[in-house]
């Protein structure tokens, strides 16, 4: 209830006392290719010597070959230990023989900060398990009660929650601030947000929504940055404030809240998935015998061909020059005849129909549809903002609110470190240990270089690829 704060060669054997190992040929599959990254250990499974005799002659027997018959993952499970940090105390003999009454001088070996004073157990690595479990599992922390318990570990969930909260409004917040600058240095950005129900808030109802909004930056950028913000409305004053200063194309959906960002110079880019799925919807409504010969097959039809060519031109691998000319040749009489269908229809089919409902949202929107020729930067969808948001949508249907404001706010900051982090490629639990490691540690000047492109942050974060197994014999 307390704050939810919010991965053969076959060698014929000569008569010799030499050992020969034999293995079969096989061409190299996608059994092959999914071991490859993972840490071989070889089960040698042998006779008992006692068993070691011919059947014809009664001769002792040698081993001569070995087969692998088959390969299996084994899982180790977590483990749990205890760290006891002990601090050395240091004096000088000489001081301590002429010092007389004076106490000899002492020096203290250096011992790093905790992540959260006082706590006594939560290590980085802990914190970053627990945060971890609930932001990419999904997994709400009273489960993760249950199952600390069950290895022997006492934790409330309202202890997980405080330091959720503590972490994230102490250490990951100054990420935060210096991810926000990043973001705001590009000109392609995608939005998107979904609700949230905050059960206390000052002014504010249990039943009313709340929103999480999320910012990415586009294809194109060199350092990929998420970020959620917590706001207890979807007014469109809060997109403002926070893209304060940002001039250039934004990818978002139909909602009118974005369209206050055209007056500081944004130009908004609308999503064809979005105007495809109605046609989609419209197609489903109908009886199977009716679908062949629907009107929405021809609106699908052209939404899937625009889809289509942006396929080719990946496969193509043009640059973003090419692109841009390429869509102005095939892409945009595309887009031109189904707004001319479009059109077309409407004087003649139901508003309230699904049909209607996606001709009529398609011709509301062509401006801002059709706005994704301008640059061959820009995406034809907005999937991008959809997948990044899609992990907070799923952890809400399990831990279902946020107790209080606070609890949102520290969610919203983790997800973004969370979502930067798997969009640079890092494993996010070694980039959380990681900044619960360091940033304690070092003066707050220095925390730009713990963000997730920094050399050494991705070294020691990112995600492992193995060129070879490392194996042995048992």
């Amino acid at each position: 209830m307390f704050n939810e704060a919010e991965v053969l060669a076959d060698v014929i054997p000569q008569e010799s006392t030499e050992q020969i190992t034999y293995t079969r040929t096989k061409r190299k599959g996608k059994r092959a290719e999914f071991y490859e990254g993972i840490p071989t250990e070889k089960v040698i499974h042998e006779l008992p010597e006692s068993e070691r005799i011919c059947p014809e002659c009664g001769g002792e027997l040698h081993a001569f070959g070995h087969e692998v018959l088959r390969r299996e993952l084994e899982v180790i499970p977590a483990q749990v230990r205890a760290l006891e940090h002990i601090q050395t105390v240091y004096s000088c003999r000489d001081c301590e023989k002429n010092s007389g009454d004076d106490p000899p001088p002492i020096v203290k070996s250096r011992v790093p900060a905790p992540v959260i004073p006082g706590s006594g157990v939560a290590s980085p690595s802990f914190l970053a398990f627990i945060l971890c479990n609930k932001y990419v599992l999904a997994l709400p922390l009273y489960r993760q009660e249950q199952e600390l318990r069950r290895i022997g570990i006492h934790i409330s969930r309202q202890t997980m929650a405080n330091w959720i909260i503590y972490a994230a409004m102490r250490w990951l917040v100054p990420i935060y601030s210096l991810l926000r600058e990043e973001l705001l240095k590009n000109s392609i950005l995608h939005a998107d947000e979904s609700s949230l129900q905050v059960v206390r808030e000052n002014g504010r109802s249990a039943s009313q929504k709340s929103y999480m909004w999320m910012y990415h930056t586009g294809k194109d950028s060199k350092r990929h940055v998420a970020l959620f913000e917590y706001q207890p409305t979807r007014e469109g004053k809060h997109p403002m404030e926070f893209l304060t200063g940002f001039k250039g194309f934004l990818h978002v959906d139909a909602y009118a809240g974005y369209n206050a960002l055209e007056k500081q110079g944004v130009t908004l880019v609308e999503c064809w998935a979005h105007a495809r799925r109605k046609f989609h919807e419209a197609l489903k409504s109908l009886k199977k015998d009716e679908r062949a010969n629907a009107a929405a097959n021809i609106g699908l039809e052209h939404c899937n061909q625009l889809f289509k060519l942006e396929r080719d031109f990946d496969e193509q691998e043009l640059s973003y020059k090419e692109r841009a000319k390429q869509r102005l040749i095939e892409s945009k009489p595309v887009a031109e005849a189904f707004f001319v269908w479009a059109e077309s229809m409407l004087p003649e089919i139901l508003p309230k129909s699904k049909l209607g409902t996606a001709i009529t949202y398609a011709v509301n929107q062509k401006t801002w549809l059709m706005n994704f020729l301008l640059d061959g930067r820009l995406e034809l969808s907005n999937n991008r903002a959809e997948r990044t948001i899609r992990p907070f949508a799923v952890g809400r249907k399990n831990w279902l609110f946020s107790y209080c404001s606070k609890g949102a706010k520290a969610s919203a900051i983790v997800y973004s470190i969370i979502e930067t982090a798997q969009a640079n490629g890092l494993v996010p639990f070694m980039y959380l240990r990681y900044l619960f490691q360091t940033l304690p540690n070092i003066p707050a000047e220095y925390f730009s270089d713990c963000l997730p492109w920094n050399p050494v942050v991705r070294e020691i974060c990112k995600i492992p690829e193995f060129k070879k197994n490392t194996s042995n014999t048992r």
